[in-house]
């Protein structure tokens, strides 16, 4: 019971960051946080979608795709995650605002939070919704930290949103997955965050 309060206090807590850093800082410079923001954001743009349902219907459509690999049990944890980071978007775009915005920072400060919270997420055998669902797969297939992989499914996605709305921003959503992700592969090298992850691989 302990390591399960435990557990969802992480995937809570790390949902809630996720969210912090694109709903405060990326979203609002049009930074696709990764590929499921890359398409919430294309949704956002040619259906006028609210960018955290948008999130949730994008993220729920690969956690279908999961949860057929990965068994029921992970998918419950994922879209426990996924909802907290959806709702998370929504809360702190409505309730709180940065002023002198400066791209940069922003790129920086939400692209650290991101990587905080999906390092979070994966470090309790969680997905982060989208495109973080195949990187677990390919991770624990290969055996490899789940950053890489993240890196480059994301980065297709970040060509297709470049190539519709801006060219521009498609350096900016790079380098917040440079940083995003490896931030991600430091959470989860490091010892001191406990990992509960109560056999997700498993199907059940």
């Amino acid at each position: 019971m302990n390591q399960f309060i435990m557990k969802n206090g992480l995937v809570l807590f790390g949902g809630a960051m996720q969210g912090l850093g694109m709903g405060l800082f990326l979203f609002p410079q049009s930074i696709p946080s990764g590929g499921a923001g890359g398409i919430a954001i294309l949704l956002h743009y040619w259906l006028e979608i609210g960018m955290g349902p948008a999130l949730w219907i994008v993220n729920s459509v690969m956690l279908l795709f999961g949860v057929k690999i990965l068994g029921k049990r992970f998918a419950v944890w994922t879209f426990a995650g996924i909802t907290m980071t959806s709702l998370s978007v929504d809360f702190f775009q409505a309730n709180l605002s940065v002023t002198n915005r400066n791209l940069y920072i922003d790129l920086v400060v939400g692209s650290i939070l991101l990587g905080i919270g999906i390092g979070i997420l994966m470090r309790q055998g969680v997905s982060n919704g989208g495109f973080g669902v195949i990187a677990i797969i390919i991770s624990n297939g290969r055996n490899i930290l789940p950053g890489k992989p993240l890196f480059i499914l994301n980065s297709l996605i970040f060509v297709v949103t470049a190539a519709v709305i801006s060219w521009e921003i498609i350096l900016l959503a790079l380098i917040s997955q440079w940083i995003s992700t490896t931030v991600v592969d430091f959470i989860c090298r490091i010892e001191f965050i406990p990992s509960y992850k109560l056999s997700w691989r498993k199907k059940t």
